[in-house]
Parts: structure tokens; C-alpha cells; sequence
């Protein structure tokens, strides 16, 4: 059969809770379109209901994420890089649909993306001794910080920047084992949504990230309110909407990360995976220290 005579295949894109490919509750959709207008698919609109499922699936897969290795977890990070790495082609064509890119501009979006979930992938081991270790004290004590995962993260994803940004801004959430409820970047989702399809088939559990597209401040308001929402990155977030999100995520004393300018190609700090790290101190005794020094 010659190839003009075949049907195009249009790709359903879903979202992404605990594991599973849902369309959302509300079974509403809405019309992405590339930067010249012309259509490119329907996305899911996600409700309320959507994003509270999200949370539900973040906090059971919380345990099993945050308790497994720090070691484990760069493996399962590194893996996913492996994966886009073989899907590369396909991230090429919709990053330079969403962002009106060249397909060599497109590329190197998307090769830095994986280099960011690579760099990531690295830092999952080596984040608890640049942030944690041993304090000096006036008494016979060890004193030790350590990081610890601050639990459920919401992220408002970048709306620019719709593969590299929604990267450098879940990457290091999950990297140091939070599990994530996002909001993918409104006019340009669907590389989020197929990001979905490539954790699904690699190594990260089920509700470890959770994606969601629609109209960013009806489903981040929900999250901002969510009792079980410990933080809450506000990347791509607006002015006025971030500050309306601020309030509402100062009810259970939500961390908040502020928008702020960033240049998502220049390699980052710790800054992102620290935002969403609480410090644990532990304080042991030495046994007495006589003048003889320490009696162990």
C-alpha cells in the first residue's frame, strides 16, 4: 500500500496520575496550537478533581521514593535520560512545534534537556554533603545535619520554555526523592504530556511525578490551597497569579519558590533541589571527655 493512501495516526495525549494515562474527570479538552495557530492536538483540560487525584497518588508514592537509596535514585534518573535519548527525534518535533524553533534550535533544547536530567541524575548522592554534615558544639556531642525531602511538591512548569524549563524545574525535585504534582506549561504541553510516556516506561514508580495540562491557575490554585501540598514552585507563574497562589500556600505554611528570572541554558546551582530540602539535626554524645580525650 503506497504511503499517500495511508491515514495519519493522531496521537492522543493524556495526562499522567500515579502511574496511569487518564483523560481528565472532567473529560474536557482544549485546542493546542503551534506558534502560527494552526492545530496541533487536543489536550486535557484538568479540573480540581484531576489535581487532588494527583496529590492523593504524590503522597502514597512518597514512602517508597523518598526511603529508597539516594544512589538508587540517580540510577532511575539516569535511566530516564537514556530513554529520550532513544526518543529524541519525536521531543525535536514538538519542542520546535510548541516554541516556533528551528529543528536544529529545537535540538539543542532538547540535547541540553537530557543533559540536565543527566547532571540531575549525578547530584542525587552528592546533595546530603554539600548541604548536611558535622557541627562543631561546646559539649561532649556529635551534632549532624542531614537533608531530608520536604514530601508533595506542586510546580507550575515554565510557560516558555516547554522541554528544558518543565526539566530544570522537576528534575531536581524528584532528585532528591519529593514526588511531584505539575502543572504543565499552558499553551505549549505537549512535550510535558510525552515526557509522561517516557517515565511511564522507565524506572520511576507511579506517582513519583504526575503531570497535568490545562489553564495553569485553575488547576494551581487547588494545589496551593492542598493541606497535602508541602511546597510549591511557582516558575511559571505570573505576577498576580503568584501572588494570589502565595496566599493561599500560606495556609499550612507551604514553602513557596518565588518566580524569578532564569536562564534555563547556563548549568544551575543547588539553589532548586535545596529549596525543597528540610534540615534534620541529630545530636549524639561522645561519651565523656576527660582530659585523657574520649573514653571509647
Amino acid at each position: 500500500m503506497s504511503d499517500h493512501n495511508r491515514l495519519s495516526v493522531f496521537k492522543t495525549y493524556k495526562l499522567y496520575v500515579g502511574g496511569k494515562f487518564p483523560r481528565s474527570e472532567s473529560g474536557r479538552v482544549y485546542e493546542v496550537t503551534d506558534s502560527k495557530g494552526k492545530w496541533l492536538a487536543n489536550a486535557p483540560q484538568s479540573s480540581r478533581k484531576d489535581a487532588r487525584d494527583a496529590v492523593v497518588a504524590a503522597r502514597k508514592a512518597f514512602g517508597g521514593w523518598s526511603g529508597a537509596t539516594a544512589y538508587n535514585r540517580g540510577q532511575v534518573l539516569y535511566r530516564v535520560a537514556e530513554m529520550l535519548e532513544g526518543r529524541r527525534g519525536q521531543f525535536v518535533r514538538e519542542v520546535a512545534d510548541a516554541e516556533g524553533l528551528s529543528k536544529s534550535a529545537a535540538a539543542e533544547q532538547v540535547e541540553a534537556t537530557i543533559d540536565r536530567w543527566v547532571w540531575y541524575a549525578g547530584w542525587t548522592d552528592k546533595i546530603a554533603q554539600v548541604l548536611g554534615g558535622a557541627n562543631p558544639v561546646a559539649g561532649p556531642y556529635f551534632n549532624l545535619s542531614s537533608p531530608e525531602p520536604t514530601g508533595v511538591v506542586a510546580v507550575v512548569a515554565p510557560q516558555e520554555s516547554s522541554f528544558l524549563g518543565l526539566v530544570s524545574v522537576l528534575a531536581p525535585v524528584i532528585a532528591t526523592g519529593n514526588t511531584a504534582v505539575v502543572v504543565a506549561s499552558e499553551k505549549a504541553p505537549l512535550p510535558a504530556l510525552s515526557l509522561a510516556e517516557v517515565l511511564a516506561t522507565s524506572d520511576v514508580p507511579g506517582g513519583v511525578v504526575n503531570i497535568l495540562s490545562g489553564r495553569t491557575a485553575e488547576i494551581a490554585a487547588p494545589l496551593a490551597a492542598h493541606q497535602d501540598v508541602n511546597a510549591i514552585d511557582l516558575a511559571g507563574a505570573d505576577g498576580e497569579l503568584a501572588k494570589e497562589l502565595e496566599i493561599a500556600a500560606a495556609d499550612n505554611l507551604k514553602r513557596v519558590l518565588r518566580p524569578q528570572p532564569v536562564d534555563h541554558s547556563r548549568t544551575p546551582g543547588t539553589d532548586r533541589m535545596a529549596a525543597f530540602l528540610e534540615t534534620k539535626t541529630v545530636w549524639h554524645p561522645t561519651g565523656s571527655l576527660g582530659a585523657s580525650g574520649s573514653s571509647y
